[in-house]
């Protein structure tokens, strides 16, 4: 059937495009760096969809009794949405959907028990618009909007749960041939407009990383909870979860940590993490 290609997970915070020119020189050549070579590694796999799994900003998801994961049929899109133009620095861009491997998603997904649904045409900000400035807009994507911030949020266990059935339905029901690509998007630490706004839990950050390198689902349910992510910055880090989605459809093997800066100017730790073999 359909064969993953290239899996990563990186941040997609807003000053990587917005305001990367406040950092340290230094500092924004290794981000602009890590991103490159995240860029390359998806382009250099040459796949046909790009499976996007990333945090809703309260943009399309409801306030009351959101679904987990919504996963957007559109055939086709233009981003960012409006208000995230200026403040992202982007003039623009558009990109091309798989409507029909979507369609499949969702289904196989409802029949499965996922707390699932479906849109067309949802808003993007900051979770596409930042990894789409490195990875392009040449390939159709497939955004699937996740409620990570507004409780309740899907546990660990369950992000685990989902990226194995993401891998069940690449495999084994998408059409024969297909090449997909995944991308899970955001953190690494950050509280966007909390006590901590400027503040990176850089410990917590490298103890992801390597959890992401040993790819061992058992310790994240375990360990990663959503109480230790929110004390390494509440509102933000919780993001990760769409990490451990990516972990689990690469199906164990281990990942490479492509580049980590902890970045007080882009107010979050910044960074990337890749799967290039799959179990």
């Amino acid at each position: 059937m359909g064969e993953f290609v290239a899996i990563m997970g990186m941040a997609h915070a807003p000053g990587v495009t917005g305001w990367i020119d406040a950092c340290p020189v230094e500092d924004q050549k290794a981000i602009q760096a890590g991103y490159e070579e995240l860029g390359r590694i998806m382009r250099d796999a040459k796949p046909d969809v790009i499976i996007g799994v990333g945090n809703d900003h309260l943009l399309n998801l409801p306030l009351k009794n959101p679904p987990n994961w919504r996963v957007d049929c559109a055939g086709e899109w233009n981003g960012p949405a409006e208000f995230f133009k200026a403040w992202l620095k982007q003039p623009g861009y558009h990109v091309k959907g798989r409507p029909d491997v979507a369609e499949v998603l969702v289904r196989e997904a409802m029949a499965s028990g996922f707390k699932i649904d479906r849109g067309e045409n949802l808003l993007f900000d900051d979770n596409w618009s930042v990894p789409l400035w490195y990875l392009g807009y040449d390939v159709p994507i497939l955004p699937i909007h996740m409620n990570c911030i507004n409780p309740p949020v899907p546990e660990p266990a369950e992000c685990i749960r989902f990226g194995r059935e993401l891998r069940r339905i690449v495999r084994e029901v998408l059409p024969p041939g297909l090449r997909v690509g995944l991308m899970g998007t955001g953190g690494l630490s950050h509280e966007p407009g909390g006590p901590r706004y400027f503040t990176m839990d850089t410990k917590f950050d490298r103890w992801f990383l390597q959890l992401m390198e040993e790819s061992d689902a058992d310790r994240v349910i375990r360990e990663a909870t959503i109480e230790r992510m929110n004390e390494a910055g509440g509102g933000g880090t919780t993001e990760l979860l769409a990490w451990m989605v990516a972990m689990a459809a690469a199906g164990g093997t281990p990942a490479r940590t492509v580049f980590y800066v902890a970045s007080q100017e882009m107010r979050c730790g910044i960074g990337g993490s890749v799967w290039t073999t799959f179990a």
